[in-house]
């Protein structure tokens, strides 16, 4: 797990050509995930249209919630969650929104909001069934 998953972070699919693609660096996170180290977003969709690629944000919110404070165990956690939500519609990548930590009647707990996002060549959204098939593919390659 890396040592810190915060607001703006990114998470893509792993698939081959993906590094050398968008260019930077990427680490492992879990079973074919891994966060992709960049400050801001804005320049990495820059040097991906650059190369012909979009970078779609979908605007549906996803959440998970985990009593406690934050602890990197309970963040991958949470993510795990939020992408069983959002397998069914086959996105390649994910941003986290929102890490807030609260206290209700002395309770503390932590609210993770995610946004799916996709990374195709064509600057039309893919259906469902050809992203299906794309994960598929690149899932065939992985191994």
């Amino acid at each position: 797990m890396p040592s810190t998953v915060e607001v703006g972070t990114i998470l893509m699919r792993e698939w081959p050509g993906m590094p050398t693609l968008i260019g930077v660096e990427s680490e492992p996170l879990f079973e074919g995930w891994s966060t992709v180290k960049v400050q801001d977003t804005s320049p990495l969709e820059r040097k991906m249209r650059a190369v012909g690629w979009n970078f779609f944000f979908m605007a549906t919110e996803v959440k998970a919630m985990f009593f406690g404070s934050l602890s990197a165990t309970k963040i991958q956690s949470a993510l795990r969650r939020i992408l069983a939500k959002v397998k069914p519609q086959h996105f390649n990548g994910l941003e986290v929104t929102e890490l807030v930590a609260r206290h209700f009647l002395g309770v503390p707990y932590v609210t993770m909001s995610a946004h799916s996002r996709h990374l195709q060549q064509s600057c039309n959204l893919d259906s469902a069934e050809a992203r299906q098939t794309s994960q598929h593919n690149a899932d065939w390659a992985r191994g």
